[in-house]
């Protein structure tokens, strides 16, 4: 395997059935006795693990880090039809085998998102007990990094520099805007060809008990973030007697990708006016409140106002500079993926302010710009899967409730983050699915769902949603008083990773709900 994802069409990827290739195994820790009762062809037959793409970091030791591929159907209605293989990576537990519980499988969200690193990066974060108690399981999903990685070519200027506005306003705007959208959906319809409607999240669900069978296991531990707990809790609706133990971390909640798009937007203003204020008071610790006057704080670090309005005026200042005149490529679609990126975790506030700080003084953009490229392979192939799957998990929304939703969102701000509206693009999709990817699982054992209070990127109301379609008993632990993406082993919170870490090596799930207190908005 190659470093970056080879880039190639979906369809060349996909192979007849036939044994699956890989390196030579090193010895792995024992396993219960394969299980031979999955669905999937080569069920029964082992991952043959051995060495890793370059792109996937070692461990310290003596961790290690090995990789291997499972193959499995494109269709799994048809499992005789054309087949892909599944990058999968697995670290060991350290701990001994009797300490030993099984396999956690991991996904770090998208749709898009690479997993087979992730093994590596997230089990380095999970507390001891559960390092030592799960082979820690990372996989591409079909469709991204080394798993047949879909390739949606232009998607309709999506990667032009400076790319167009991307908040319509007026008619021409948005015929402008939905024709754009459409050549997105040619460009993916082109590119991914007959595999289109089976980059679902259904039939990853499917590959994830493929990837079970394969490891020989009776169950699976799993531990999703994002777009990853929409992913477990298809598995475990598809799958309910294979789920074990079960992490849902910053949930999607159980509606439409075009519903969730706009929820999100909607608190993304919030975030953003939460934003405003601290820079104004200069990002000091704890609520954002220090005692000093708003002008004295600000004036020492940003520079971009004393109170939450004056700091919108320097934002809005800014933008209105890009949209006019670009800098180097970097314009006003630019400008709103680094503001979307900032919004979704505080640490990354105070590089934000002193982006627009240093572009109103000098014009310089380097403090705003993201280190990696947005048009680089695995950017490409991230937006390319993530287009595809949110359009093949269910009917998409028609043209009119996409214009309606903008202009609903531009009535509640004239200056609305409309970045995240992924699923526009399946207004025009060439293929309808059926139904929506199925989510309810009340045969499943209880599931833990993680939240944090004011999480813009998947709002709390998604896990109190996705949690009515889970077994009796699950329940909600929720990090008040914080505001980023992403809790359990990643806010460093006691409460919340004892809580977690409990619940996977065999506590159970809590008598109740769980509410951990937060740090507040961050030092600067």
């Amino acid at each position: 395997m190659s470093r970056r994802p080879h880039r190639t069409s979906l369809l060349r990827a996909l192979l007849a059935g036939a044994a699956v290739a890989t390196t030579v195994a090193p010895s792995a820790p024992s396993v219960p006795p394969a299980d031979h009762s999955g669905t999937g062809p080569g069920t029964g037959t082992r991952i043959a693990f051995g060495d890793c793409p370059a792109s996937v970091p070692a461990p310290p030791a003596p961790d290690r880090v090995e990789c291997g591929t499972v193959r499995v159907p494109l269709d799994h209605g048809h499992p005789e039809g054309r087949h892909l293989d599944i990058a999968v990576s697995r670290v060991p537990a350290s701990g001994t085998p009797g300490e030993r519980r099984g396999v956690l499988l991991v996904n770090p969200g998208g749709p898009g998102g690479s997993g087979l690193s992730y093994a590596v990066t997230k089990r380095a974060k999970l507390p001891e007990r559960v390092r030592r108690a799960y082979d820690v399981i990372g996989f591409d999903p079909r469709g991204v990094g080394h798993s047949a990685p879909a390739d949606c070519g232009d998607m309709g200027g999506l990667f032009d520099t400076p790319g167009a506005d991307p908040v319509p306003r007026g008619r021409e705007a948005e015929r402008a805007y939905l024709a754009s959208q459409r050549r997105m959906a040619d460009d993916c319809a082109r590119g991914v060809g007959e595999a289109l409607p089976h980059l679902s999240t259904t039939e990853t669900a499917h590959d994830m008990d493929d990837i079970r069978a394969a490891l020989g296991e009776r169950r699976i531990a799993y531990l999703g973030v994002s777009y990853g707990t929409y992913l477990g809790a298809a598995y475990a609706a598809l799958h309910p007697h294979r789920t074990g133990p079960m992490v849902l971390d910053s949930a999607v909640g159980p509606w439409d990708w075009h519903e969730f798009d706009v929820r999100q937007a909607r608190a993304l203003l919030r975030q953003r006016q939460t934003l405003f204020g601290w820079l104004a008071e200069g990002g000091d610790e704890g609520s954002g409140h220090s005692g000093r006057s708003a002008h004295s704080a600000h004036s020492g670090r940003f520079g971009l106002g004393g109170t939450a309005e004056e700091v919108r005026a320097s934002y809005a200042k800014v933008r209105a500079g890009l949209a006019a005149r670009p800098v180097d490529g970097f314009g006003p679609a630019e400008f709103d993926r680094a503001v979307y990126r900032a919004l979704g975790r505080t640490e990354r506030w105070a590089g934000l302010g002193e982006g627009l700080r240093a572009y109103l003084r000098d014009g310089d953009v380097a403090g705003l710009r993201p280190e990696d490229p947005f048009d680089g392979p695995e950017s490409r192939n991230y937006e390319a899967a993530n287009r595809t799957v949110k359009c093949a998990d269910g009917p998409g929304p028609g043209p009119s409730r996409v214009l309606r939703d903008i202009r609903a969102l531009r009535r509640a701000d004239p200056l609305p983050v409309l970045t995240g509206l992924e699923a526009s693009a399946c207004a025009y999709w060439s293929h309808t699915p059926a139904h929506r990817t199925p989510l309810s699982a009340p045969h499943a054992p209880p599931v833990l769902l993680v939240a944090s209070e004011h999480d813009p990127v998947t709002p709390i109301e998604g896990a109190r949603e996705l949690r009515a379609g889970l077994p009796p008993g699950s329940r909600l632990v929720t990090l008040r008083n914080d505001y980023s993406h992403g809790v359990f082993a990643s806010r460093g919170d006691d409460c919340v990773d004892g809580t977690v870490a409990a619940y996977l090596t065999g506590d159970g799930a809590p008598d109740a709900d769980v509410r951990c207190e937060g740090p507040g908005l961050p030092r600067p």
